[in-house]
């Protein structure tokens, strides 16, 4: 595995699925900020209407809903179903990832804290979920809501850092201080 964080916001994202699983796939689209994306639902449910809204097709796509698409996330599907959409991905040569099958991804979605422009996340390679949810978990309560803040306070100073000059080995030396001045782990 090589760990690679995309910005859903300059892709374009097909998901597809049903139930619980294809709205927490959702929910994490619409957390990142992501804009250009459309969901298929042969099957969808009320809750799945109302937040998907015009970017809703009441089927699963064929190979042209594909066109122009960069990544592809499939949850709560049957099996068959599932396949053929990662191997319709594949043959497009689109990246797939498809839950709970890690034999049928080119990558993993891990489980993920987001505060602010921070990012957070725990994989297991889809080999256990229930472990990176639960590592999601002890995260959360390490880094509360007032990390937001915080990253926002140090990206603002690191401009300021950038804007003087400052080489990749100083603004790393000025971030630890200024962590440390903070006390902002112990």
């Amino acid at each position: 595995m090589y760990p690679v964080i995309f910005d859903p916001r300059r892709l374009r994202v097909a998901l597809v699925g049903a139930g619980e699983a294809v709205l927490r796939r959702l929910e994490g689209l619409e957390g990142s900020a992501a804009e250009d994306f459309r969901v298929f639902s042969p099957t969808p449910s009320v809750r799945l209407l109302e937040r998907a809204g015009g970017r809703l097709h009441r089927r699963l796509p064929v190979p042209s809903d594909l066109a122009g698409t960069h990544l592809v996330l499939v949850a709560g599907l049957d099996d068959e179903a599932s396949g053929r959409i990662a191997a319709m991905a594949r043959a497009a040569g689109i990246p797939v990832n498809v839950e709970d099958r890690p034999e049928w991804c080119d990558f993993h979605v891990p489980a993920v804290v987001r505060r602010g422009d921070l990012l957070l996340t725990a994989s297991t390679g889809g080999r256990s979920p229930g472990l990176a949810g639960r590592l999601r978990e002890r995260l959360e309560s390490l880094f509360g809501p007032e990390w937001e803040e915080r990253m926002e306070c140090l990206a603002e100073a690191r401009e300021g850092w950038r804007a003087e000059g400052c080489d990749p080995a100083a603004l790393a030396r000025r971030t630890g201080e200024w962590i440390d001045r903070r006390r902002w782990f112990g």
